[in-house]
């Protein structure tokens, strides 16, 4: 009798631990790789990723290097990187919602809450002092206010890069807004370097300018620029047909279309992650002027990503807090 209970006990116990198992399989995280894009805000995104990650999830988490395509590509062919924390989806479109759909990837947060930012900007000082300007139509209305320094006698509007698609799209914008008839020119600022030193050179100066311009970036959280509405909605057909397409000679007045950025997840990886984990990644989204700030520090301070992620976590607990659970809190807080 004792030996048949002792069999008994055994097999429960065995059977108690067989069961617990999964569970105990379920809540560990392990091993996964963080894509690393090769511009500020993707770099600073991933290493805080990695951080929280480790720190307040018990993860194994890897930064591998990457880019857009073929980081993405590799998601969805390989299921590695495990996680593209910054993916910018119009990229490729249908590749991503075909990935989708074959359950090869989900979609975690939206990384950059308002979207990758691309238009016309002017200085907030401008902005306050002419409330009247909000929109391009209004704009084009005060050459004046905005003179070319080669010709004062008209305005100018700063353009991009030459082969930039914002410069492209800036070129069909100042057509189809019939800018050259209002009295405006567009000016060539030859190179990225041309275009940033614009900018930096009028707001020094507290000087006018227009200038074609994208977030996030570090130059918009140090100069606070106001970006101009366009004063129509997006028309998406208008934007593939001539708004964005450097040959088409009819452009007609549209919206700027806002770049989608979510976090990529490999479907493999979602389903063994613990909950904890997937619930940050699903969470876990901060807007453009947050993360211009943070580049622009980074800038100034010549950091890398990990410490733009270390200085965030530092002064951001507010933000960063609502995305993680209370125990991962203290571990993330204790680490750093």
């Amino acid at each position: 009798m004792r030996d048949i209970l002792t069999l008994t006990a055994l097999g429960t116990a065995l059977g108690l631990a067989l069961a617990a198992t999964p569970a105990l399989a379920q809540e560990e995280c392990g091993d996964l790789s963080l894509s690393n894009m090769n511009w500020q805000s993707a770099e600073v995104l991933a290493a805080m990723d990695q951080f929280i990650l480790n720190n307040g999830y018990g993860c194994n988490a890897e930064i591998v290097a990457g880019d857009t395509v073929p980081s993405i590509t590799s998601l969805i062919e390989r299921g590695r990187p495990e996680v593209v924390p910054e993916a910018w989806i119009n990229l490729l479109p249908d590749l991503v919602e075909q990935a989708k759909a074959d359950g090869k990837i989900v979609y975690g947060a939206s990384a950059l809450s308002d979207g990758g930012q691309q238009g016309w900007y002017i200085p907030k000082y401008m902005a306050d002092a002419h409330p009247d300007v909000l929109t391009i139509p209004d704009l084009l209305k005060h050459p004046e206010m905005f003179p070319d320094p080669e010709n004062p006698s008209r305005g100018a509007i700063y353009n991009g890069q030459e082969g930039w698609g914002g410069t492209i799209v800036t070129s069909q914008m100042f057509k189809a807004y019939g800018a050259d008839a209002a009295g405006w020119n567009l000016i060539d600022t030859g190179s990225a370097a041309g275009l940033d030193g614009a900018i930096a050179r009028a707001y020094e100066n507290q000087q006018p300018i227009v200038a074609f311009y994208w977030e996030p970036t570090a130059l918009l959280g140090k100069y606070d620029m106001v970006r101009l509405q366009h004063g129509v909605p997006l028309d998406d057909a208008e934007w593939e047909r001539c708004s964005s397409n450097a040959e088409c000679a009819d452009p007609k007045p549209n919206d700027w279309k806002a770049d989608v950025v979510y976090t990529l997840i490999a479907a493999d990886f979602a389903k063994r992650a613990p909950a904890g984990v997937m619930d940050y990644l699903n969470k876990r989204s901060w807007t453009n002027e947050t993360v211009n700030s943070l580049m622009a520090w980074m800038t100034d301070n010549q950091a890398t990503g990990e410490d733009g992620a270390r200085e965030f976590l530092r002064t951001q607990p507010d933000l960063w807090k609502q995305w993680v659970s209370p125990e991962a809190a203290e571990k993330i807080e204790a680490a750093l």
